[in-house]
């Protein structure tokens, strides 16, 4: 029996100034800074991981924040939105609080049955408030009252010129096709956060590009004891996983789609508080173990940050 994902793992982007990305997924969202770190493949960037008070799988967005990185073009070949979930009667809330913010967004429509705010981070990147009976989860105490807290993740939009097998990828990882429209076609798994993924299939979208604003990758949650089974899945589907790679609260594998979306398959151990204790998350830079003999080198490289962040 083939292994499959009950969903999102994280998401991460690729953000410009890290103290500004800070203050929007803080401050505004409401998300907790749940880990300080580097991209462990240039550790002269930071890595930002947000999420619910614990920073549990499901609700982690993440950020490579370049400072005065130029933007990246949406299109093709990318994860295009990343919806999180509301409460279902959070959405007068939110409203008055993007504009009172003064955050880029548009007016609220209705998708599939759910009321959807769509709206803009401060480097252009789609996000939308998808409001649900969402789960009750473990919100961080905040600038967002627990009621109308994001929970997590709802899904993300994936944009591409063609099929070229990539539903069929989809299918063998666990998704079924549950509605549809002429311009998108939801598919779900099993789990209670980032189970929707809606594919956009546009041969006329420009291909994507990345920077400043942009999707990275998208990470899917998986069993430690089925990384092997996934990594033969992905090469039976004619795809090139990397090895297991440990990336210290999680280990992953990595494959590039047909479509050109970078893949991972994460797992939820051991977390983030391998490391920090909960009551301490994101308030330091944390390094994985083989970088630490590099602080002073990568402290020095890297700009200036408020460690001063409200859990």
């Amino acid at each position: 029996m083939s292994p499959s994902t009950p969903g999102i793992h994280h998401v991460t982007a690729i953000g410009a100034d890290p103290g500004r990305n800070r203050q929007f997924y803080t401050e505004t969202l409401g998300l907790r800074l749940v880990k300080r770190s580097v991209n462990q493949d240039d550790p002269t960037v930071y890595h930002l991981f947000y999420g619910d008070r614990e920073g549990n799988p499901g609700t982690s967005m993440t950020v490579f924040p370049y400072p005065g990185a130029t933007p990246g073009e949406s299109g093709s070949g990318q994860a295009t939105t990343v919806q999180f979930t509301i409460p279902d009667a959070a959405v007068e809330f939110w409203l008055d609080r993007l504009d009172e913010a003064g955050i880029d967004r548009d007016e609220p429509i209705e998708r599939f049955g759910d009321t959807v705010i769509p709206l803009r981070d401060p480097d252009g990147l789609a996000l939308e408030l998808v409001a649900t009976d969402a789960p009750a989860g473990s919100p961080p105490a905040g600038p967002v009252p627990e009621a109308h807290a994001i929970r997590g993740f709802f899904g993300v939009t994936l944009t591409v010129a063609a099929d070229e097998g990539f539903t069929g990828l989809l299918e063998a990882m666990g998704y079924q096709e549950t509605d549809r429209t002429a311009a998108r076609t939801r598919y779900e798994s099993s789990g209670e956060l980032g189970a929707v993924l809606d594919v956009q299939v546009d041969p006329e979208a420009p291909r994507g590009r990345q920077g400043a604003g942009t999707v990275h990758h998208v990470a899917f949650r998986v069993g430690e004891s089925t990384q092997a089974e996934w990594r033969a899945l992905l090469q039976d589907r004619g795809l090139r996983p990397t090895e297991v790679i440990d990336r210290k609260w999680f280990e992953s594998v990595y494959a590039r789609t047909p479509a050109g979306i970078l893949f991972e398959f994460a797992t939820a151990e051991p977390g983030y508080t391998v490391d920090e204790a909960l009551e301490d998350l994101g308030t330091k830079l944390v390094l994985p173990d083989w970088l630490e003999e590099r602080r002073a080198e990568i402290e020095a490289e890297l700009p200036p940050f408020d460690s001063n962040v409200n859990a």
